[in-house]
């Protein structure tokens, strides 16, 4: 069913207001590289949010479908850690997994699953934080993998707050380990993102020169999905 299709099934009553929610979605194409490939190229395959102030500003996870754009992705990440020792890659729930996974698989590291708490059915430490909505949760770590000195690459999709990279950075600390990294798309410069780049060695995807528009959260790429900056 088209997308004009479906508004007139919908029907007039849900017409009014709804313009967003119907737009039709631009989609991508999963096999176009771009030749030049500068750095970041990749962040213009993020999706603005349309479904309203419930939801994050944006979906980096649309990139991960394009296969060059994830591969690059990682590659930047990692950049800065090329010469440096990691034992374990540790991703956060959720988002953090899929890049942490993938991270860890390119190094052939293991990688471990930082929980919400109440998933985990072993022994674990927990550690309160508040995310980046402002709601107090708690971030639990099973107990059975780290052993002192072991070096930690930290993985989260995000960073924007800080909360919750804060959170996991004291379980992995508090069970001896020693963060060898912190690796994210975007670090923001709030001040627990400027915290967090000033305590650890810190990598992350956008160069400088496009950090104003994530630090707003508009980015001109948006144009491409029929999004006008400050919109989404």
């Amino acid at each position: 069913m088209s997308c004009s299709s479906k508004r007139k099934a919908r029907g007039t009553g849900q017409e009014a207001g709804s313009s967003r929610a119907l737009r039709c979605p631009v989609l991508m194409d999963l096999w176009r590289v771009p030749s030049s490939r500068e750095t970041g190229w990749y962040l213009a395959l993020i999706a603005p949010n349309v479904k309203g102030p419930s939801y994050p500003w944006l979906d980096p996870s649309r990139l991960y479908c394009h296969w060059q754009g994830l591969q690059d992705c990682i590659a930047d990440l990692l950049q800065p850690f090329c010469e440096d020792p990691i034992d374990l890659v540790a991703g956060i729930d959720a988002m953090g997994f899929i890049l942490g996974a993938a991270i860890a698989n390119t190094l052939q590291k293991g990688f471990l699953a930082i929980r919400k708490a109440g998933h985990l059915c072993v022994e674990t430490c927990t550690q309160p934080y508040t995310d980046y909505t402002a709601r107090q949760k708690l971030l639990e770590m099973r107990m059975d993998t780290i052993q002192p000195g072991l070096r930690v690459l930290l993985v989260d999709q995000w960073i924007e707050t800080g909360g919750t990279m804060r959170a996991a950075i004291h379980l992995v600390e508090q069970q001896g380990g020693v963060i060898a990294g912190i690796a994210a798309i975007c670090i923001e410069d709030s001040d627990g993102g400027k915290w967090i780049q000033e305590h650890y060695k810190c990598s992350q995807c956008v160069p400088q020169h496009l950090m104003p528009q994530f630090n707003r959260h508009q980015l001109e790429s948006f144009q491409a999905f029929g999004a006008t900056p400050g919109q989404a």
